[in-house]
């Protein structure tokens, strides 16, 4: 099952013909065009918002950053006191 061949595309170019007609094929690709025209747009737009993105990130690494619990620390002379 290679690609379609000469004939392969007359035949799928009649049908369409026939279940579209004449009248309806220009609209069709018209529409088309147009979502594929807001489709590389909108691809365009993210692209563009991940490269912002990027520069914007600082140089370091980011597992060299320290997060501190949330919870207090308590020490063991404060555990002492309590008894």
């Amino acid at each position: 099952m290679g690609s379609f061949g000469g004939l392969e595309w007359i035949v799928i170019g009649l049908a369409v013909l026939l279940l579209f007609g004449a009248k309806r094929i220009p609209e069709l690709a018209r529409g088309l065009g147009q979502g594929i025209k807001e489709f590389r747009k909108a691809s365009d737009d993210i692209k563009r918002e991940i490269e912002q993105g990027e520069q914007k990130q600082p140089k370091e690494p980011v597992n060299s950053v320290k997060h501190e619990s949330a919870e207090p620390k308590t020490s063991q002379a404060n555990d002492n006191v309590d008894k």
